[in-house]
């Protein structure tokens, strides 16, 4: 069985463009379906390395609403994947069987207190914050940590910085892999 390294890569300004492109895409395959779509996750936060999928999380007033657009939105792409998580519509764009976008669609009424967004904007506003993520990343990709173990290898820090974030704001303390993830 061939062994398949993880990618940490050093932040690319090109980042931001291509998730400004995905989500012309999203919101030209399904017109007035979401709320908003913002860039998530690491690659979202200048200067941090990440690995080099660009992750989107979009508000919508009701998940069923997803449904009737699949068609149009795997037509740009983006297909179900099913990852055991329950509180959101999840799809992954990978041409040729390589994964560069994640989306994530979420209730409007969660947007304001999601994670993922709570931990981008405090990575963005603590540098030294994110130096130690990246700094955790590049150190478990250089130790030949398995792509399925990576989350679980982050998850003291991420709930460290997830934790703060959400004390910033006012909001409890939460498990940062929800069921599934």
């Amino acid at each position: 069985m061939a062994t398949v390294n993880l990618l940490v890569l050093d932040y690319d300004p090109d980042w931001p463009l291509r998730a400004a492109a995905a989500i012309r895409d999203l919101r030209g395959a399904a017109p007035g379906l979401f709320d908003a779509v913002e860039h998530i996750g690491s690659t979202a936060v200048p200067g941090l390395a990440a690995k080099p999928v660009i992750d989107l999380m979009a508000a919508v007033a009701d998940l069923e609403a997803v449904g009737p657009h699949l068609p149009a939105l795997a037509a740009a792409g983006f297909r179900p994947h099913d990852n055991g998580m329950t509180d959101r519509v999840l799809l992954v764009r990978a041409p040729g069987g390589v994964r560069t976008d994640i989306l994530h669609v979420v209730t409007a009424a969660s947007w304001p207190t999601r994670n993922q967004r709570l931990l981008r904007d405090h990575l963005r506003a603590h540098p030294e914050d994110a130096a130690r993520y990246a700094d955790l990343k590049r150190a478990i990709a250089a130790a030949g940590t398995p792509p399925g173990e990576y989350a679980r290898a982050k998850t003291a820090l991420v709930q460290e910085l997830t934790d703060r974030a959400r004390a910033a704001v006012g909001l409890p303390p939460v498990a940062v892999w929800e069921k599934g993830g």
